[in-house]
């Protein structure tokens, strides 16, 4: 499996290409920048096979519809997030944009199924704390997780925000540490990490 993380808007959001087949690549979170998003896929001879989006907040979902005018594909949302994620409260004037409910939107429920395409396959796990839908892809077989904004390289996802609760996410947490240690972590934003790494010094995990 191949795998790039393009640092995409203000917010500095990790947006994740992975391919095993060039024909149907996966596109996790792209929450701005659909130019360089784009650039990276023609550069490296890609097609999108389906975006996952780890949660609906609107810093990692705002190049949707740029990216799906050029490259359309199913995309991937909690159900728990869809109901807000095309809506006004997504709003963050002047800097990203509320994209419009996608077509190919295609909700993912709870206890969904492993998700598979394009030679890919993963879990979905879903997280709940930052947002209702928060979820995870666990790629068992390569060791790696991309966590959304569930859990950071020494922080996890803030609970203040809408929908947000702090008791969820310590649970949600707990089934990311219950994850082999050697399991590389590309997280929402900022650097990558190990689950074993978190487990010994991220001050907010559960014990």
């Amino acid at each position: 499996m191949h795998s790039e993380i393009i640092v995409v808007g203000a917010f500095e959001v990790n947006c994740v290409v992975l391919w095993q087949d060039p024909g149907a690549a996966w596109v996790v979170d792209p929450g701005a920048d659909p130019d360089a998003i784009l650039d990276f896929l023609k550069k490296n001879e890609l097609n999108v096979g389906l975006y996952f989006l780890t949660h609906g907040h609107i810093d990692h979902v705002s190049a949707l519809d740029a990216l799906l005018a050029v490259r359309p594909a199913p995309v991937h949302l909690h159900a728990g997030d869809v109901a807000w994620t095309f809506s006004p409260v997504n709003r963050f004037p002047p800097y990203l944009t509320t994209p419009t409910r996608p077509a190919s939107l295609a909700p993912t429920p709870d206890n969904a199924p492993p998700l598979a395409a394009g030679g890919l396959s993963a879990d979905r796990l879903h997280t709940p704390g930052h947002t209702p839908g928060c979820q995870c892809l666990w790629f068992r077989d390569d060791k790696l997780l991309v966590s959304g904004d569930t859990l950071f390289a020494g922080s996890v996802g803030r609970t203040d925000l809408p929908g947000g609760c702090g008791k969820t996410l310590q649970r949600s947490l707990r089934l990311l540490t219950a994850l082999p240690d050697d399991t590389l972590v590309i997280p929402g934003h900022g650097p990558t990490t190990t689950i074993g790494a978190e487990k010994r010094d991220n001050p907010y995990l559960p014990e």
